[in-house]
């Protein structure tokens, strides 16, 4: 069993910056991608960014050169660096990992955390 958690979301004024973290742990063989999505009340949720095993990186457009994401192969951790914070940034945001557990490595399974807010406002 494989579980995910994310954290270091909050209030921030706009123009600051927040770093989210998605610490993946269990019985865990591979991670593929780690995928940063968000969601307000009474919407789909967005992806906002990932990053395959290889460190290749895709970020939705309203984000790109404000937002970085990285990961801990090692430590089978996800990080979303977000700076010049705006008040549209507003919302949960979610991880999401494509993983192969050691008990199904056959398998990809796609595992969610349960979110952390992030709140922009002065």
């Amino acid at each position: 069993q494989v579980h995910v958690v994310e954290s270091g979301g909050g209030l921030v004024q706009p123009g600051g910056s927040l770093r989210l973290s998605c610490a993946a742990s269990g019985s865990i063989f591979n991670i593929h991608t780690i995928s940063w999505y968000r969601q307000t009340p009474g919407k789909q949720r967005e992806f906002v960014a990932h990053i395959t095993r290889s460190h290749d990186a895709n970020y939705i457009d309203s984000v790109k050169g404000r937002s970085t994401i990285s990961r801990d192969n090692a430590m089978n951790t996800g990080y979303l660096q977000m700076n010049s914070l705006k008040p549209e940034a507003t919302a949960v945001y979610y991880c999401n990992v494509a993983v192969q557990t050691n008990t199904e490595r056959g398998r990809v399974q796609d595992l969610w955390g349960q979110g952390t807010q992030v709140t922009v406002s002065s």
